[in-house]
């Protein structure tokens, strides 16, 4: 006798009075279901009901797409797999609290037809996102995809400076210097190298303190513009005082100022410097100006009334413990921009990242994790996933270089002529006389030969 079937509405009635929240999400992980302690918790109603969730954790994200965010599962439930993960209830004031919740894949994977979840009664204690030891008891990608999330959540909410995630000296010193420069209007010099993000971060301290106090972003490439320079900030100096502009004129980037020539320095100096001007200043350069200064390549009061705030961006290759959070944060940003999600990265791509010396920095591995999202036909990249020169660069690494030997002449010479007598002795049975008629030279110079090479 076969078991009796439960209808769907009997089912729905069953999830309802269950004290857990419970959510069911099609293949698409758009929501289909959402029980009577979910809607309490999440205090959104039906209005969730058809909203999908994307695997991210942008701040750009608000209202109902945010706590759709906030509630999605792993890739990975999509193979088959139950999961166990953090989802996040995002309120509509901004407050985050975040449960353990079980994912279950409902059918096969052939033929996956949804996901169960089944969020814990109780919230979890929040541990800050820029704790060291976050990272060292969960290095998996659920984990990576947890703290990128509480870390541009907090981002965010003080000056959306995402791209300053990690827990090493340099960056945490970057990031309570970018607070201090976003409470205030005073100049900031971005030190680093190039694809360290630092045109990024000059946006990032502009709109830190509000896009109407601060009003427009102007940014000039020195370099780039040339002799053009001091009549671009001419005009925006310009823009930002005419009276049809009631609002503060703005944030004014000088990008590379380190490469800008002595004749326009002066120009420059003579705009910024000898009077007055509303205008906030920003610069990107790779070294500190004072350095400059000393060796007599920039002008003193140019550097300094660009350099209030130094803010140092260490490389890349300096802070390789920062990478999984970094490939992470760049993978989000690119679920959240499309219909695909990926879950993370495997332990052995995680591994090749780490292993390659990024010259192209912040740059470089964003393109790297775009070109790996693209190319990845699982709900994980792998090291196939990766694009080739950094399987290239691993395989070079693997293989010690070769040790170059060094030549010295007349050694090597010593050599060829001592073995060159031996050989001629050795058939001339000892005899002086005839070992010198082979060789070609008289008796006395043999002997002399013989005297200075030791065979004597």
């Amino acid at each position: 006798m076969s078991p009796p079937r439960i209808s769907s509405t009997e089912l729905a009635h069953l999830l309802n009075s269950a004290e857990r929240p419970i959510y069911v999400l099609d293949p698409d992980f758009a929501v289909v279901f959402l029980n009577r302690a979910g809607r309490d918790w999440l205090g959104v109603g039906d209005a969730l009901l058809g909203c999908r969730c994307g695997y991210h954790s942008s701040p750009a994200a608000t209202g109902l797409d945010a706590v759709a965010a906030g509630l999605c599962p792993p890739p990975s439930v999509l193979a088959g797999k139950t999961v166990e993960a953090t989802v996040v209830r995002v309120a509509a004031d901004g407050g985050r609290t975040e449960r353990c919740a079980k994912f279950l894949p409902l059918g096969d994977v052939d033929d996956l037809f949804g996901v169960l979840a089944i969020v814990a009664s109780t919230d979890e204690t929040v541990t800050p996102a820029s704790e060291p030891s976050s990272m060292q008891v969960e290095p998996d990608a659920i984990a990576l995809h947890r703290l990128v999330q509480r870390f541009r959540q907090e981002a965010a909410s003080r000056y959306r400076a995402d791209r300053l995630i990690g827990n090493g000296p340099a960056i945490e010193r970057a990031r309570r210097q970018v607070e201090l420069a976003a409470a205030g209007r005073a100049s900031v010099l971005l030190v680093g190298p190039p694809g360290s993000g630092r045109q990024h971060l000059a946006r990032a301290i502009h709109y830190g303190a509000g896009l109407h106090e601060f009003g427009m972003f102007t940014p000039l490439d020195c370099p780039l513009l040339g002799p053009d320079l001091p009549e671009m900030i001419a005009a925006a100096l310009a823009r930002g005082s005419s009276s049809d502009r009631p609002t503060q004129p703005g944030t004014l980037l000088l990008h590379r100022v380190d490469e800008l020539p002595a004749d326009l320095q002066v120009e420059a100096a003579s705009l910024l410097v000898r009077r007055p001007i509303a205008w906030r200043l920003m610069a990107t350069a790779t070294e500190p100006l004072d350095e400059l200064v000393r060796r007599g390549a920039f002008r003193e009061d140019l550097a300094a009334a660009l350099s209030t705030i130094v803010i140092v961006l260490p490389p890349l290759v300096e802070r390789r413990g920062d990478l999984p959070l970094l490939a992470q944060l760049f993978l989000e940003e690119l679920n959240a921009e499309g219909p695909r999600q990926v879950g993370g990265f495997t332990p052995a791509a995680l591994d090749r990242l780490d292993g390659y010396d990024w010259p192209g920095n912040l740059a470089e591995l964003a393109e790297v994790v775009a070109q790996s999202y693209r190319q990845a036909a699982g709900r994980e990249i792998d090291v196939g996933d990766l694009p080739d020169r950094l399987r290239i660069a691993g395989q070079a690494a693997a293989r010690p270089p070769r040790v170059e030997e060094t030549i010295v002449l007349d050694e090597y010479l010593g050599r060829v002529e001592r073995e060159l007598i031996r050989r001629a002795l050795a058939q001339a049975k000892g005899n002086k006389a005839r070992a010198a008629r082979l060789l070609g030279m008289t008796r006395p110079r043999l002997y002399r030969c013989m005297v200075q090479l030791g065979l004597e």
